[in-house]
């Protein structure tokens, strides 16, 4: 007989309810596992661990894990529920809680204290005085988006004045460097995890580009609070937490400036596609603009809802139609972080950090990762 495994059925059904994935995405041989007609070979058991997403030792436990987001999990769902994380938000939070962990570590030896802006505001704060800080922090002028041409030239350029403030930010719209593992913006926008050394922001790239910017700005409130969170933000509602309810005035005050947005909607408001004209101008999203006109009174409630589902179609066709591929190495330096990457870079040149947990950390190995070296020192 083949080398087969005892595993409790319970666990192979767990791993599958785990995964998202129906059943009959899997062989057939895994209903009877679960039937207890058959147990699985060693090489057949690591083959559906692999499909089902789950760690192979997990398998063997006597009981399912207790696997917990460490952190406010904010989304909600059109009932107000919140969703079970799926494997791909799981692995994505643990990978960032290593990088932000061996990050914290290495800076408290090098000198670093902690950052003095976490934390300095509350869900009490006026949000114009909170505003007025986040900007003089990260050395924002009012209209600093419309110096940009472009979204991603404005959004890197964000991302890189928030990470001068010393806040670590990862785009990835994938699990790690896995393409066949792509995350999801409906199940989550973004993360961030606060800590007095080392902060964290993550964005799902896998959402457009002026959403992606709205995520940052919201996930900058929640540090200056000093609240760690996880969320998704369906039509920009907070759901009643009063905790979101502030992020995102902050966010959208500090994107698409009350004094700025009703001067220009009166120039547009009776023109063609107003809210893709003044998404432009802000360098945000279209829903971005249309929840901030609502929002101000500027158009009704169900304005705003037609024209957010007709957006959600309009964004799901151009998904279908955008061609794949793109630069590699920039690709790494938004998924690594420009800061991230530089200081692993860094540590592992002066032998502060070995190759191999070099590797370990970035996803990148061998040459691949000599490669990103030349690549960062190039953007210097």
């Amino acid at each position: 007989m083949a080398n087969v495994v005892d595993i409790k059925p319970e666990m192979i059904r767990w791993a599958v309810e785990r995964s998202g994935l129906p059943l009959d995405d899997f062989p057939d041989e895994v209903e009877r596992w679960i039937q207890r007609q058959a147990k699985p070979t060693h090489s057949k058991l690591q083959k559906f661990a692999k499909r089902a997403m789950v760690p192979f030792g997990f398998l063997f436990l006597n009981e399912p894990p207790a696997e917990e987001i460490p952190m406010p999990d904010y989304r909600t769902l059109d009932d107000g529920g919140v969703q079970r994380p799926s494997p791909n938000l799981l692995d994505t939070v643990y990978g960032m809680r290593r990088r932000q962990a061996w990050m914290r570590e290495y800076l408290i030896e090098n000198g670093q204290g902690p950052l003095p802006f976490l934390g300095s505001f509350s869900t009490q704060s006026p949000v114009r005085a909170t505003i007025c800080a986040i900007r003089r922090e990260l050395n924002l002028p009012l209209d600093w988006a419309r110096e940009h041409k472009t979204w991603e030239g404005a959004l890197r350029f964000f991302a890189r004045q928030v990470e001068a403030a010393g806040v670590l930010v990862f785009f990835n719209g994938v699990v790690g460097n896995n393409s066949h593992r792509a995350l999801d913006p409906e199940e989550f926008r973004g993360f961030v995890i606060n800590d007095d050394i080392a902060p964290l922001i993550f964005v799902n790239a896998a959402d457009t580009k002026g959403a992606q910017m709205f995520t940052v700005a919201h996930e900058l409130a929640h540090l200056w609070i000093g609240e760690s969170a996880l969320f998704n933000l369906p039509m920009l509602d907070p759901g009643g937490s009063d905790v979101e309810t502030f992020c995102n005035r902050i966010a959208a005050e500090l994107l698409v400036p009350d004094e700025r947005i009703r001067v220009t909607w009166e120039r547009v408001s009776g023109l063609d596609k107003p809210f893709h004209r003044l998404a432009r101008h802000f360098k945000v999203s279209p829903i971005v603009i249309g929840r901030r006109v609502k929002d101000l009174g500027l158009i009704t409630p169900a304005e705003f809802f037609g024209f957010y589902h007709a957006y959600r179609d309009e964004v799901a066709e151009a998904k279908r139609k955008k061609p794949s591929g793109g630069d590699f190495y920039r690709t790494q330096n938004a998924r690594l972080g420009r800061r991230f990457g530089q200081v692993v870079a860094t540590a592992a040149e002066s032998g502060a950090l070995s190759w191999q947990e070099a590797y370990r950390l970035t996803g990148l190995f061998g040459q691949t990762f000599d490669r990103y070296i030349s690549f960062l020192r190039k953007q210097v």
